[in-house]
């Protein structure tokens, strides 16, 4: 069963994550479905590409159970990281206007592929929080580009705190563009998705790069960075006891923990 669902109208891509049981995970599969389907779009040549999900969680970030079970953590995750600023990037690449739909709990690494979208819609149920650190790991998945939106100190306290932060919170942070009822989110996008159709993609596009380039010009030199130290970290003690006491719902006793 694919965990992606991609479908192209009248230069509108969807992309929607579509394991709802599950959180909708990011893993080998979904990650690997999630790079053929911003593909797809590109392929398609769309104007707007609409990321969602199906379910009340937009995304639980990682996999932490594939992570547990894996017999080679550090390459798994290597590998997984890899893929995913691969889709990071191609999402901040593509001729297109990214829109994203965020939903419910949007977690670890969830939080910034919403926020790989030029323009991120919540609705006023959606709550962000990073909670990498909270299981011994580090960011990844572009995390370390909000500094660029949200500045330092905002991102630190996300990243060392791991607070769960509302969608009114997130939209006066500067990562959410709008926040609207639930019951009129689907409405929200279809306006923006149709105001943006009747503009100029070529003065869209433009204004993109120009603006991304300007923000993250070390992009690519930040995302490998992030992949190296979170494939370290799941690796080390720290990380394996993190991810085991969250599976086994306890708190953990990091072994680097004067406490």
């Amino acid at each position: 069963m694919s965990a992606v669902y991609y479908e192209q109208n009248s230069g509108v891509a969807r992309i929607t994550l579509d394991a709802p049981e599950r959180g909708n995970p990011l893993n080998p599969t979904s990650v690997a479905e999630l790079a053929d389907a911003v593909r797809r779009a590109r392929a398609d040549d769309s104007h707007v590409v609409v990321l969602s999900a199906t379910g009340d969680t937009f995304c639980v970030g990682g996999d932490l159970t594939a992570f547990a079970g894996a017999d080679d953590v550090e390459h798994m995750i290597d590998d997984l990281a890899e893929a995913l600023h691969r889709v990071i990037s191609d999402l901040h690449r593509i001729a297109a206007v990214v829109v994203s739909v965020v939903q419910g709990t949007t977690a670890g690494a969830g939080v910034p592929l919403a926020a790989a979208a030029d323009l991120v819609l919540a609705s006023t149920s959606a709550r962000f929080t990073l909670a990498y650190t909270g299981v011994g790991l580090s960011p990844d998945g572009g995390t370390s580009l909000l500094t660029a939106s949200l500045g330092l100190h905002r991102t630190l306290r996300l990243a060392l705190l791991n607070p769960v932060v509302t969608a009114e919170e997130a939209h006066a942070l500067g990562l959410v563009a709008e926040v609207h009822p639930d019951d009129e989110l689907d409405a929200a996008v279809e306006a923006t998705v149709a105001g943006l159709r009747r503009g100029s993609r070529s003065a869209q596009i433009a204004a993109k790069r120009l603006l991304r380039e300007a923000a993250t010009p070390g992009e690519e030199a930040a995302l490998r960075r992030e992949t190296l130290s979170i494939r370290a970290l799941a690796a080390s003690p720290d990380g394996r006891e993190g991810v085991a006491a969250f599976l086994a719902k306890r708190a953990p006793g990091y072994p680097s923990s004067c406490a």
